[in-house]
């Protein structure tokens, strides 16, 4: 542990992150890959904490355009992350990681209800733990749950694993080849700027908890044990300092 920069993180994974090239539903490929690289920073003594979207299963604009109310889009947005919190719990079991997944939506049956102090013991205990089911409220985003979660669980940052984007940019690089890269900026900067590394209100939460932010690129083998080893890979976003 004495080369671990962050002892206790939250990882936050994006649906589309582990639909990879397929762009919907669960790849195995990938999937396995992320739990192999897991493992590897699990075995540093990391605790380690991620929250997963659903957005390789659900969307919540197709539900607008199915002229659905948002708050029930959401709810099936909630059910989609459970689906591939699942799903990553069992690679991550086979290789050998003990894992648990809380979720915010109750389904006892599937899964244990999120508690803070028992979400804290899996971790101290060697467990990932996989929180689910996002905020268990509509209108809030899985990028606000991180921000949640690492507050109360007293993570010392966010890692935001990105699909084939390796930082946060002035603009969308994919559409402008000019677009310039930040290695390091704040919370603040974030908001001001209008950049969308994450919606306002998981900024708000990280800037007034001071919790540090770290974007890059999932899909480069690696980077998750790069960043926890204080590798500077992807853009920092500072919080309040």
């Amino acid at each position: 542990m004495s080369d671990v920069k962050f002892s206790r993180i939250v990882l936050k994974l994006s649906g589309e992150a582990i639909a990879g090239e397929k762009g919907f539903g669960i790849n195995p490929t990938v999937i396995q890959q992320m739990a192999e690289e897991l493992k590897g920073v699990h075995e540093l003594g990391v605790e380690i904490a991620i929250v997963v979207g659903g957005g390789n299963i659900w969307r919540g604009n197709i539900g607008s355009e199915m002229g659905m109310e948002r708050a029930q889009a959401d709810y099936m947005g909630m059910l989609a992350t459970i689906m591939n919190a699942l799903a990553l719990q069992d690679v991550l079991e086979n290789h050998g990681v003990p894992t648990r997944v809380q979720t915010s939506v109750e389904m006892r049956q599937i899964a244990e209800p999120y508690i803070r102090r028992r979400a804290i013991r899996h971790l101290e205990k060697g467990r990932v733990v996989i929180f689910a089911g996002g905020t268990g409220n509509p209108y809030f985003t899985t990028d606000t749950t991180a921000a949640l979660r690492a507050a109360e669980i007293n993570a010392d940052v966010i890692l935001m694993a990105k699909n084939n984007v390796d930082g946060v940019y002035d603009s969308d690089p994919k559409f402008n080849k000019e677009a310039t890269k930040y290695d390091e900026l704040t919370h603040l900067d974030v908001i001001s700027k209008g950049l969308k590394v994450m919606d306002s209100t998981a900024s708000s939460l990280s800037m007034d908890n001071d919790i540090p932010l770290v974007v890059f690129n999932l899909n480069e083998a690696g980077n998750i044990r790069r960043v926890v080893l204080g590798e500077s890979i992807g853009t920092t976003v500072r919080g309040k300092h």
